[in-house]
């Protein structure tokens, strides 16, 4: 590709700073949030906006679909979840004609700490049929911003506190940050996997990126008890600190094995989750030294072999995850990037009409341009836009 193409749409929904980007899995949806509050959800088909709403009072930390809701995460200490919404055939086509756009109903909220801009991580958990859904969600700890726990939906029964005290019997500091060497935690991702020694048996695992520019994974080892106070049962499996200054962002591939971390220096570190673990060590954490400092953002495709990072410069560079090579820059936003998305290519799924309803020819979407729109990435500024950039597939023949 060339060094500096142009994006294919630009959105301009939003009148504040843009904090945080989600495509749905299915790509037929962009969600995007500012630092005023409002979140806007735009139909990926029409580029038109089909939700607008102000969900909090401050600035945004992150979006997510999960099942048939959508989380919201504020600066105003706020987690909400409200019912998703889903566009009707009529409702794309018409969407531009709407004299008000829809608005999501709250179905409940929990009360956070935001002290540290760091936004949650949401686990999904099997269920059978028929069961309600559920998922772990892991935020920063509700005093101590240095430590975490780890939240149950829809239930909101807090299972794991504290991760990160390791046991001892502190008193929280003044001011909530925490009174550990490694100061408050930037970025998070919760997730399980099987047990190094037992394969068998899958653990909860919990990875902090630290204000510090360190990295660690934790564990939690007890079978006896599902839950935890003080951090008691969560074992460090490794720590790694390849920044000089804080971690600003953090990526991990979708199958957990790789984690990407950005700082306001020119570094990017690059984290062998696996490798990492089995050695019980930084033997997996390699130092990716660029020509440029400070990054805001860093994103993974699906495949875990591209990854996006976000400057404050406004650039947006590509690379190889494996060898870090240089894949382009995409140069269009003049103001810092704070937030970066891929669609996912595996998400090619037909909007279904009503009952009532049925689409005409225009509204469906040939395969060809389905797979063009499972290689988008997006990128919200501080300059209130959000670019969209068809990339190719950078395999051997291109």
């Amino acid at each position: 590709m060339s060094s500096s193409p142009n994006p294919i749409h630009l959105l301009r929904p939003h009148s504040s700073r843009i904090n945080a980007l989600w495509f749905s899995e299915d790509n037929e949806r962009l969600y995007s949030g500012d630092t005023s509050g409002m979140v806007i959800i735009t139909s990926t088909r029409t580029l038109r906006s089909i939700a607008s709403w102000k969900a909090h009072d401050e600035g945004i930390l992150g979006i997510q679909e999960w099942d048939d809701s959508v989380l919201t995460h504020g600066r105003d200490n706020k987690l909400h979840v409200w019912t998703l919404l889903r566009e009707t055939a009529a409702h794309v086509r018409d969407a531009a004609s709407q004299p008000g756009l829809p608005t999501p109903s709250l179905r409940y909220s929990m009360d956070v700490n935001a002290l540290n801009y760091c936004r949650f991580s949401l686990m999904p958990l099997p269920t059978l049929q028929n069961e309600e859904r559920s998922a772990l969600i892991a935020l920063p700890n509700l005093i101590e911003s240095s430590l975490a726990d780890v939240w149950e939906l829809p239930s909101q029964k807090r299972l794991h506190a504290a991760i990160g005290r390791d046991g001892k019997n502190e008193m929280p500091s003044i001011d909530g940050r925490g009174t550990g060497s490694t100061g408050i935690i930037m970025s998070m991702h919760l997730f399980s996997s099987p047990h190094l020694d037992h394969p068998n048996r899958t653990c909860l695992k919990l990875l902090c990126a630290y204000e510090n520019g360190g990295i660690e994974l934790r564990e939690f080892t007890r079978t006896d008890k599902g839950t935890s106070v003080e951090g008691i049962g969560w074992e460090v499996i490794w720590r790694s600190n390849l920044h000089v200054e804080s971690i600003m962002a953090m990526a991990v591939s979708r199958d957990h094995s790789l984690a990407l971390t950005v700082s306001a220096d020119h570094i990017i570190g690059r984290h062998d989750i696996l490798k990492a673990e089995e050695t019980k060590g930084s033997e997996g954490c390699v130092v990716h030294r660029t020509k440029y400092a400070g990054n805001a953002s860093i994103a993974i495709r699906d495949d875990g072999k591209v990854c996006a990072v976000g400057g404050w410069d406004g650039k947006i560079r590509l690379y190889s995850t494996k060898s870090f090579k240089p894949l382009g820059t995409l140069d269009y936003h003049k103001k810092s990037c704070q937030t970066l998305a891929f669609t996912h290519p595996s998400g090619i799924v037909q909007l279904k009409p009503s009952d009532t309803e049925e689409y005409d020819s225009e509204d469906e979407m040939l395969p060809e341009e389905q797979e063009a729109r499972g290689r988008w990435l997006a990128a919200g500024s501080e300059d209130n836009r959000i670019s969209i950039w068809p990339l190719i597939t950078f395999g051997r023949q291109s």
